[in-house]
């Protein structure tokens, strides 16, 4: 006997053809919905608003899958990591990074990557698969609700930066932002303040500005040169930087938004002079903000990071050229939650580890 569907990969008209099939009335559905997908109930019985008979129609045709937190760690500069275990027994995580007033969430769409570049420690890890929607879903849930406790408030920002490529997975990407923007049953979060960031695949740029416009787009560039971006970061080979460049400025002229540019500063490797004049030059054909990202150890990996002097040397000559630049700050590299460490591993800190705290 196959094992019965997950709920939570059910559409709302679906669930309302379910009610119409064993003669519950249509609202119920969006009754259901809400328990889900607001309330991020864990049992069907939590479904207090519904009689009796339908909470057990619920339990003998479905089940209520949900990522369970593995691992919990707190950084010495406040940032959290939470390692998620799927119902597969993969393992995915998401980060949270408070400051001042803001919390802002990173979180995966992928177990694992297959992009292998080489600055990355997700990418050591190879792909193991998809996230559904509800999981990379779950992992905005569970953060936010951690911010609620901690800070009072909801997160201000979500940004899809953790594990995986997100245009690899547009269609549960686009699902989760669907239900994390629903206002109605959802978590009713401003699509403003969502990032997808990209290596570049363009079809999935030209798909994100029709599908999803009024998200904020994302470019892990790091460089611009092709040949060097290709022994970087491998998936260049097959969408060079013309072709990204095209689909950029489709995305512009059908957003009219701005694109962030990422760009870790590689010590003798992206940092020279003629590094700065090629991001220059890619960034003319469209509006840009640069952030400017320290490298942050990977192990097996060569790189170091640019000194202080060569990134002020690069900001300098990009502010001289009329671009807007910020140069961003680490967060949580004592236990390897910082951009490109993510890769399942739990960092000892004797003061500031908090592991093995189930949901």
């Amino acid at each position: 006997m196959s094992q019965p569907a997950n709920i939570k990969s059910l559409s709302l008209s679906e669930i309302i053809s379910w009610c119409k099939l064993h003669g519950h009335p249509s609202y119920r559905a969006g009754q259901i919905y809400e328990w889900i997908w607001q309330k991020g109930i864990t049992a069907f019985d939590e479904m207090k608003n519904l009689p009796l008979a339908l909470r057990q129609q619920l339990e003998e045709d479905f089940i209520l899958e949900q990522l369970r937190l593995d691992t919990h760690q707190l950084s010495s500069d406040g940032t959290e990591k939470f390692s998620f275990i799927t119902a597969s027994n993969d393992i995915v995580e998401g980060v949270l990074i408070p400051s001042e007033d803001r919390a802002t969430a990173c979180i995966s769409t992928q177990a694992g990557c297959a992009l292998g570049c080489k600055f990355c420690a997700t990418g050591q890890l190879g792909f193991q698969r998809n996230l559904m929607a509800w999981e990379i879903y779950d992992q905005v849930f569970y953060i936010n609700n951690i911010s609620l406790q901690r800070f009072g408030h909801k997160l201000s920002n979500i940004v899809y930066m953790g594990m995986g490529e997100p245009f690899l997975n547009f269609d549960a990407v686009k699902e989760s932002i669907l239900r994390i923007t629903d206002m109605e049953k959802g978590l009713g979060m401003s699509p403003q303040r969502i990032t997808v960031s990209t290596v570049g695949i363009p079809e999935g740029v030209r798909r994100f500005a029709d599908e999803l416009p009024t998200i904020q787009l994302a470019l892990s560039l790091h460089i611009a040169h092709q040949q060097r971006r290709e022994e970087l970061m491998p998936v260049a080979k097959k969408y060079t930087l013309e072709d990204i460049t095209n689909a950029l400025i489709y995305y512009h002229e059908k957003t009219n938004g701005r694109i962030i540019i990422e760009y870790i500063l590689l010590g003798g490797y992206n940092d020279t002079e003629r590094d700065m004049q090629d991001l220059a030059r890619f960034c003319k054909s469209f509006p840009v903000k640069i952030n400017l990202i320290p490298y942050n150890k990977v192990s097996g990996s060569a790189f170091s990071g640019a000194n202080n002097e060569k990134t002020r040397t690069f900001i300098r000559f990009l502010k001289d050229r009329n671009l807007v630049v910020n140069a961003r700050k680490s967060r949580g590299s004592d236990i390897a939650a910082a951009c490109g460490q993510l890769a399942r591993k739990n960092v000892t800190n004797n003061t500031n580890n908090e592991e093995e705290h189930q949901s």
